[in-house]
């Protein structure tokens, strides 16, 4: 049994409460810190793969995320032009049978539902925008823009890729523009039913690396999710609830596919965003604080796992924060999660795991609950 500590999570997100339920679950007092006034249905999609899925199964949310998220029968990888196959993974019981645990598709607000479903609504203090962190060998401090502060035992940032807990520990340092922008909508399945296999997860793989339309089922398949992304160095908006162009949308996939053209003929509206990255980091952790999630590793979106490891952080996490010493607990769960995540941002940047007949059992086939801890 852990000794019990005080613990401040800054950031709300996926990560954050995944940590948040983990390390209550170890009988620490946690209390989460999260800038907005409130949770709102923002967002889109969040693809949890086999090994997100198990590690929320292990926090006793699986069966409320499989109540709204659904489950692609395969994962197919196509070419832009001719549509030909390169590769296909059974998911659905394939994956449950292989990995212990499916894949799932879900609305980013269901899945944070369902997320503070399980942690107690009186331990999340909403409207807090961290200004400072100060720590000594005792606790930390955080001081909010709102003028008030709170004192714990271990912070622990999970406030996404503008984080002010990594610029407290580390300095600051601004995201790089990838040059890489991304549209993202959702369309009635029914619109599209005429798209070969629309109930798989399927990702068309364009001319080059920056280049790609993934369509996979949303909203237990009675919605159809779809991202594309291309290169251009225009456009720097990273919001993720900006208004895109549906034609130029159209413009940039002009000579894919008919099955990829009638995906995005099939969109009334889009959202555009940039995207961002940094590089690895050499160190989470300082003092009695850490990183997790975007935070620690933002990556581009191309292996679908942003959500997952932030998840699997959070799982890792609250199996190494016993509380005999917290300090040297820290920097275990940092060596624990740090050559993974390297791994996959590295990966994820490349845009080239699983266009042809790649393993995904390194991925997939990740337990957090068991991975070994030293």
């Amino acid at each position: 049994m852990a000794k019990p500590l005080s613990i401040a999570i800054v950031g709300g997100g996926v990560g954050g409460l995944t940590a948040a339920i983990a390390l209550t679950r170890q009988g620490h007092d946690v209390t989460v810190y999260e800038q907005a006034a409130k949770y709102m249905r923002v967002g889109a999609d969040v693809n949890l793969t086999p090994n997100a899925v198990l590690a929320l199964d292990g926090l006793g949310i699986g069966e409320a995320v499989r109540r709204t998220g659904a489950s692609p029968t395969f994962r197919i990888s196509r070419d832009w032009d001719t549509g030909k196959e390169t590769s296909r993974l059974p998911m659905s019981s394939a994956a449950q049978e292989r990995y212990g645990a499916p894949q799932l598709t879900i609305h980013r607000a269901d899945l944070l539902s369902a997320l503070a479903d399980a942690f107690p609504s009186s331990q999340v203090k909403f409207g807090k925008r961290l200004r400072a962190l100060d720590q000594d060998s005792e606790g930390v401090t955080l001081q909010f823009e709102d003028g008030t502060h709170a004192s714990h035992a271990v912070a622990i940032g999970a406030d996404g890729i503008h984080s002010r807990i990594r610029a407290a520990l580390f300095g600051e340092e601004s995201p790089r523009f990838t040059g890489v922008v991304s549209f993202r909508a959702v369309v009635p399945t029914e619109k599209v039913k005429a798209v070969p296999e629309i109930e798989a997860f399927t990702k068309w793989w364009g001319p080059n690396p920056q280049s790609q339309i993934v369509t996979f089922p949303l909203n237990l398949g009675q919605d159809t999710f779809v991202f594309a992304t291309t290169g251009q160095e225009s456009w720097h908006e990273e919001s993720w609830t900006s208004e895109g162009d549906v034609e130029e949308l159209r413009s940039f996939y002009r000579d894919f596919h008919p099955d990829a053209r009638a995906l995005l003929e099939a969109c009334d509206s889009v959202l555009k965003s940039a995207l961002y990255e940094r590089e690895p980091l050499s160190q989470w952790s300082k003092g009695r604080a850490t990183l997790l999630g975007d935070a620690a590793h933002p990556m581009l979106p191309f292996m679908a796992q942003g959500a997952g490891m932030a998840i699997e952080d959070g799982v890792v996490l609250g199996r190494c924060l016993l509380g005999d010493d917290p300090q040297a607990e820290l920097l275990v769960y940092q060596h624990a999660r740090q050559e993974r995540t390297a791994r996959i941002q590295i990966n994820s940047r490349g845009n080239q795991w699983m266009k042809g007949q790649d393993s995904a059992d390194w991925v997939y086939g990740y337990d957090a609950w068991h991975t070994k801890l030293t």
